[in-house]
């Protein structure tokens, strides 16, 4: 399965928005779209998406808000790109937890440039010094790397779902840390969804299937943990269902 980052674009004026939309789809990756704040933060809240670019300028409210909202409970990154060039502006929507500012106009490789840059220092300051340096995380036979948005076993693909993905994926980021169920379903799926963990343990146990059966080696086994703890030398996922 190719699993692509996922990028909101949130942008009131379609011209911009169909300009947008033709690079990122053309360089691989997914695109959702959303023409207000309202809508925006809906569609973050709902898709999570692994990067915003983000107007300023919408019809309901601030881009600036939408940055506030977002930092409390998320670091997924926010590109910014507006018509707004004063010092005042890009230094607002920095401190409020943008990772870059881009004025208008801008060309395509700059844009590009950017975005590769803010996803990949979402992997800085992790635990995992090498996930930051390599885009790869590896733990005995296990690799995910982090660029490929591949999981594999003694160097055969798990064939992860996006959602699998993503599971082994934050586990690996945050590894030698211990996770909540709150935590993990709050950052996969967002503030909105309910406590109920019944849909990540069944995600968990097909991890557990796909992972443990792929051969020659058993030397990553995935033990039972009352609670998610992250990865160190093995990796300690959630009960089987």
């Amino acid at each position: 399965m190719n699993i692509r980052d996922k990028i909101l674009i949130v942008e009131d004026e379609r011209s911009i928005t169909n300009f947008l939309r033709t690079i990122l789809v053309s360089n691989d990756y997914d695109v959702i779209v959303a023409s207000s704040g309202a809508e925006a933060y809906s569609m973050i809240t709902s898709h999570c998406p692994d990067l915003i670019v983000l107007d300023l300028g919408l019809p309901d409210i601030d881009g600036l808000q939408i940055i506030k909202s977002v930092r409390e409970w998320t670091l997924l990154p926010i590109v910014v790109v507006s018509a707004r060039a004063h010092e005042r502006d890009k230094v607002q929507a920095l401190d409020l937890g943008a990772d870059d500012y881009i004025t208008k106009p801008f060309g395509a490789g700059e844009l590009l440039a950017r975005i590769r840059t803010a996803i990949r220092h979402t992997r800085t300051g992790l635990a995992n010094e090498t996930i930051a340096t390599t885009g790869k995380f590896k733990a005995g036979d296990l690799e995910i790397d982090y660029d490929k948005h591949q999981v594999l076993v003694n160097g055969v693909n798990a064939n992860l779902t996006q959602n699998e993905y993503k599971i082994i994926g934050l586990l690996g980021k945050c590894a030698g840390k211990v996770l909540t169920y709150d935590y993990i379903i709050k950052e996969l799926w967002g503030p909105g969804t309910k406590g109920n963990n019944q849909s990540l343990r069944v995600h968990m146990a097909n991890i557990r299937r796909k992972i443990e059966k792929t051969p020659p080696s058993r030397s990553i086994s995935l033990p039972r943990s009352v609670s998610a703890t992250a990865w160190s030398r093995a990796i300690e996922l959630l009960p089987d269902t």
